[in-house]
């Protein structure tokens, strides 16, 4: 551009020289135009940092001077490549089309020795080193009309190529913006994945951890309860009986503490293997509402003492969602847990059914302790929000179940949780 620009600005001030005399004020005029047009060129190099000032210098120059306008055109496209403001373009593009037909029609109107334009249509035959005098292939007017007509498709073309160019520009910027928005994107829904990961191996730790931790109290109460019977009939024939079934108490808090320590070891492999865990979090048999399951939970809490009621009712389980079964048998799982925890000693009634139909019902209901005037489950729940109960009901709120909990006015805890048979977001 700056070679171009520079020739183009040398090309017409020599033309419009020719003919002036030497040693005339034109002719000093014209030397000072020759020395500028060598480094007119040259200031479309800071046309990137300033393409305003560098536009409207173009134009001076090509106004003063005997230039070409081909430098106020290139200084065009680089003004519309790089400025979006409406009132700089057609501010730009106005004094560039005026600036261009001045400088064709400043040099068409020249003697006609002197023009780049008559010496496009001259005969070549004519003019100096001829021996006929320079002639013109067609008239004026046409000179004329070819001269403004070759200026305006100048300015266009000039102004559809700012155009393009900050288009593309903007393309690019637009993409890099799409780009970062999508890495952004990206790493919210890694946090958020990494937080439910979190979230749901936090929900399996209370709900296994919490059952088998809670099994373990209530036989050593209960172990603790029996060796006060032993040292207080050591004499008398139930000493015997008392032994065994101590025994057998420790051996179960053995059992249950080993099975306790498994599940904190559990826990913390998926905390060191995450991209595992989802697969490790999945419903099992383990957790789900076959009739081995709910046995061998029910099971365990009456081997620890508690005196259950039960009535389950599963039918076509191959039909309800896993993901729905294993919310409900946690619920059972925290219904017993939290029984054995705030009212232990008291009877505790379970409720389970399930039918693709009508959904799944888990109800869990107890007498509750008083502590200070306060059910245990009142003064648990003010303390512990956001965990146990209150996080069971977070989930089945998920998957557009429900489930309510607390004292009625008999001082009788209960658990109701309903779910649908499938897995569905609330509307």
């Amino acid at each position: 551009m700056v070679p171009a620009a520079g020739f183009m600005c040398l090309a017409q001030t020599a033309f419009a020289a020719s003919a002036v005399p030497s040693g005339s004020p034109g002719f000093y005029w014209f030397i000072v135009s020759t020395l500028v047009a060598f480094l007119a060129g040259f200031v479309l190099v800071a046309r990137a940092q300033y393409p305003e000032p560098i536009f409207w210098v173009s134009c001076v120059l090509v106004a003063i001077f005997p230039f070409d306008s081909l430098i106020v055109l290139m200084a065009l496209t680089s003004l519309l490549a790089r400025r979006t403001l409406r009132r700089t373009t057609f501010r730009a593009v106005a004094a560039a089309t005026a600036v261009t037909l001045y400088s064709q029609l400043r040099d068409v109107f020249r003697p006609a020795g002197n023009s780049m334009w008559h010496a496009f249509f001259a005969d070549p035959q004519t003019g100096e080193g001829h021996d006929r005098p320079l002639a013109m292939l067609t008239s004026e007017s046409v000179i004329i009309i070819t001269a403004v007509v070759v200026a305006l498709c100048m300015v266009v073309i000039s102004v559809l190529s700012g155009l393009h160019i900050r288009s593309r520009a903007e393309l690019r910027a637009a993409s890099a913006r799409v780009h970062m928005a999508r890495a952004h994107a990206g790493d919210l829904q890694t946090t958020l994945d990494n937080r439910q990961l979190a979230d749901a191996i936090a929900v399996e730790a209370h709900d296994t951890l919490a059952h088998s931790l809670s099994l373990i109290a209530a036989n050593a109460n209960v172990l603790q309860v029996q060796s006060n019977e032993l040292a207080a009939d050591s004499i008398s024939d139930n000493a015997g009986e008392l032994a065994a079934d101590i025994k057998e108490r420790a051996s179960q808090i053995r059992q249950q503490a080993a099975k306790a320590l498994g599940e904190a070891h559990s826990v913390i492999d998926k905390l060191r293997n995450p991209e595992q865990a989802w697969a490790a979090l999945a419903p099992t048999n383990e957790t789900s509402l076959t009739q081995e399951s709910l046995d061998g939970i029910i099971s365990e809490a009456r081997e620890a003492g508690m005196q259950i009621n039960s009535w389950i009712d599963v039918r076509q389980l191959s039909q309800i969602d896993d993901a729905m079964g294993k919310i409900a048998y946690r619920a059972v799982q925290e219904g017993l847990t939290n029984a054995q925890r705030h009212a232990p000693g008291n009877p505790v009634s379970l409720q389970v059914s399930a039918s693709p139909d009508s959904g799944i019902h888990v109800h869990v209901s107890n007498p509750m302790r008083l502590i200070d005037g306060h059910t245990a489950d009142e003064a648990v729940t003010t303390h512990r929000r956001g965990t146990g109960i209150a996080g069971l009901a977070a989930r089945a709120r998920a998957c557009a179940g429900t489930c309510h909990y607390g004292v009625d006015d008999h001082k009788v805890f209960h658990l109701d949780l309903m779910l649908p048979a499938q897995a569905r977001i609330p509307a």
